[in-house]
């Protein structure tokens, strides 16, 4: 697995964007869930239940590759539960559609009327405010692998955000394939729920270099897991977040080794434009929920590979030093 050298990551929240922190809810585990490694929850109160299409809350168990051979990757948890969905600033339309992967563009809704700093202009003339966060009691993890050898540990809010307490080292992977990672909740603001969902294989992504050609299909390629069924497979291809995005590309996939990407879909994206420094994710992921009164919410137990994309005619930089001679570097990081 080669992984490149990246001057900054991608920050684009879109649909199925799964890189983006817990804390924006809404966009933590969209674009479905992985194979028979999603899993129901249940609040345990035997009061009524929220509606199971709105995302409120994300618990994110992310692992990360090294790109250093032989070197150990790097594991975070995090998690946020909100009393309401988060609304997005960007509406994603989609433009066009084949097999299993969307292109995507952005619009962004006017409102005449200022929606301030409590609200978001979510439609043209239509403001919806943010939610507010709460906590959910004590969250009691089993199912990962901690350094300590502990068989679990015990997440305490703090300005209600969820993270390992101090002193707590997370091992790589975090969890074992297969292995049921459990988040069990003592209840606060929001009532006790258990969510559950399995550890993954770490992705190794066999590409050695991502070249985008108007021409071609994008071939991506990357080892199995050892079980099915447990986990699916995202990608985003976004080649122009450095020069305000104009559009990307998401594929959701079962996760068997190997995708094309469209060539119609490549080359309508290239149309739209190219800014420096152009990457993919790719993003393999189990997702179980849990449902309270406000909504949804999700664990996301991912391994995730972020890589530099080529294209011709293509010179991303940081500053002059980087660029051809005659040439200088633009503000969206690009040789001109």
């Amino acid at each position: 697995m080669a992984l490149a050298s990246l001057a900054c990551s991608s920050s684009v929240n879109g649909t199925n964007d799964t890189s983006s922190s817990a804390s924006s809810a809404s966009s933590a585990s969209s674009g479905g869930s992985g194979g028979s490694g999603s899993s129901g929850g249940s609040t345990g109160t035997g009061e009524p239940t929220g509606d199971p299409t709105k995302l409120v809350g994300a618990f994110q168990v992310r692992s990360l590759p090294s790109a250093e051979p032989g070197a150990s990757g790097s594991t975070s948890v995090i998690g946020k539960i909100y009393d309401g969905p988060t609304p997005s600033q960007i509406v994603w339309e989609v433009q066009a559609e084949e097999g299993s992967c969307q292109l995507l563009t952005p619009r962004v809704p006017f409102c005449n009327e200022p929606c301030g700093g409590s609200a978001v202009c979510v439609e043209d003339d239509t403001c919806q405010p943010y939610p507010a966060a709460h906590s959910a009691g004590d969250v009691t993890v089993t199912g990962l692998n901690l350094e300590s050898g502990a068989a679990s540990l015990v997440m305490s809010p703090t300005a209600n955000n969820y993270q390992p307490p101090a002193g707590v080292k997370l091992g790589y992977p975090p969890a074992d394939e297969g292995q049921v990672v459990r988040f069990e909740a003592s209840g606060d603001f929001f009532s006790a729920f258990t969510v559950e969902a399995k550890g993954v294989s770490p992705l190794d992504l066999l590409n050695e270099t991502i070249e985008l050609d108007p021409g071609q299909p994008l071939q991506l390629a990357w080892t199995p897991p050892g079980q099915d069924g447990i986990s699916n497979l995202h990608v985003k291809l976004d080649i122009s977040h450095h020069g305000g995005t104009k559009g990307m590309i998401e594929c959701n996939v079962e996760d068997t080794g190997s995708l094309d990407v469209p060539a119609s879909l490549v080359k309508q994206l290239l149309d739209l434009g190219v800014a420096g420094f152009p990457t993919i994710i790719v993003t393999r992921k189990s997702v179980g929920s849990a449902t309270i009164p406000p909504g949804r919410v999700d664990l996301v137990v991912s391994s995730q590979i972020e890589q530099a994309v080529v294209i011709a005619g293509l010179t991303s930089c940081n500053d002059d030093s980087q660029c051809p001679d005659g040439q200088t570097c633009q503000s969206d990081l690009t040789c001109q």
